[in-house]
């Protein structure tokens, strides 16, 4: 998974599959997902995301450490 952000749109992606897009959903105003061609969820756009969630801190929980 990786997150990027653009400060020049305001924009968060939430990248959670290096497979290609197909589809995709505005399923909140401001929030776009993403799919793949058989239908699983590869990324979420956050637009607006400054107003929507705090971006001053990131914190990760709970992550399995690769073998």
């Amino acid at each position: 998974m990786k997150l990027s952000y653009d400060r020049s749109t305001d924009s968060l992606y939430i990248h959670l599959s290096d497979r290609p897009g197909a589809d995709a959903r505005e399923v909140e105003d401001g929030v776009v997902l993403d799919f793949d061609a058989n239908g699983l969820l590869i990324g979420i756009d956050v637009q607006h995301a400054s107003r929507m969630t705090d971006l001053s801190s990131f914190l990760v929980e709970h992550v399995p450490a690769a073998a």
